[in-house]
């Protein structure tokens, strides 16, 4: 019985020592963070949620910590300084503060050809940076102040009169500052043609919109639709289900063909009316 009293003094000392342990960790939003207390690792959900960045962090339980304040550089700075750095130019924003990056040098790549620096203050395409890495994870440090201002700006001009990778051309380019324009170029372009398909989708729906909602005033139904141009190729559907394939004007949905014999009145009719005007027929 003495032993189970002990070690329940024991766990309630060290739950004790835990709650009252400021400690200072990174953390990306959404994410955990971690300290070692007693030769034992503890994670912690942090509260906010939504916080990222540096902090000094108070344990309120064994699985979340409290946000206390947001660490100074200097202290982040000294956390840092034992672990292993390394030089790379940032290509491109992932989400916050995560950027795709490439090392200046390639002979630092080891097994990865590029890799996510973390938590990146106030970032620019191309922006030659400081990182280190800590359990594998690489952190942002500092803007590497070795590094030309020029060589980025020139990437970013470049960047914006959209430049082929294979026509950068100026004294001290390296391939890898070509390797990273050409990730960023590619991020670029990939998000163009999202947006244009976004904009098409937006277009097509509008359309689908104009065509549905006429055929429902005049009680019909639309199956699909197909673009030719001037005129839309419309399947659509009567009260009691019989398919019809009609060619409508864009401009002000008028019917250019009804799909019926209309002796060469389909021009009088637009898809709304034709709805009645095919049924009445049959």
């Amino acid at each position: 019985m003495t032993d189970v009293r002990n070690l329940l003094k024991r766990v309630a000392a060290e739950e004790e020592a835990l709650r009252s342990r400021l400690f200072l960790a990174p953390c990306v939003r959404g994410g955990r963070v971690r300290t070692r207390v007693s030769g034992l690792v503890y994670s912690f959900a942090v509260i906010p949620r939504e916080f990222e960045g540096w902090g000094i962090f108070r344990p309120q339980s064994e699985r979340e910590a409290e946000l206390v304040e947001e660490a100074g550089l200097e202290r982040v700075s000294e956390y840092l300084r034992p672990f292993r750095s390394a030089r790379f130019r940032l290509c491109y924003r992932l989400r916050g503060g995560a950027w795709l990056a490439l090392p200046v040098n390639e002979s630092q790549a080891k097994d990865a050809a590029h890799f996510v620096l973390h938590l990146v203050r106030d970032g620019h395409e191309f922006e030659q940076v400081l990182a280190r890495s800590v359990g594998g994870v690489w952190w942002f440090e500092e803007v590497d102040r070795r590094a030309s201002p020029l060589e980025a700006e020139s990437l970013r001009e470049a960047l914006r009169n959209s430049a082929a990778p294979d026509e950068l051309r100026w004294k001290g380019l390296t391939p890898e500052m070509r390797a990273c324009y050409r990730l960023a170029r590619g991020r670029e372009e990939l998000s163009r043609e999202r947006r244009r398909g976004r904009m098409k989708a937006d277009v097509r729906g509008s359309d689908e919109s104009r065509l549905r909602e006429a055929l429902r005033f005049g009680g019909g139904e639309l199956r699909s639709f197909h673009d030719r141009g001037d005129f839309w190729l419309v399947e659509w559907l009567t009260r009691d289900r019989m398919l019809h394939t009609s060619a409508i004007a864009k401009h002000d949905l008028t019917v250019m063909s009804a799909g019926i014999c209309l002796d060469g009145e389909d021009a009088k009719f637009d898809l709304q009316s034709l709805v009645g005007v095919v049924e009445d027929e049959r």
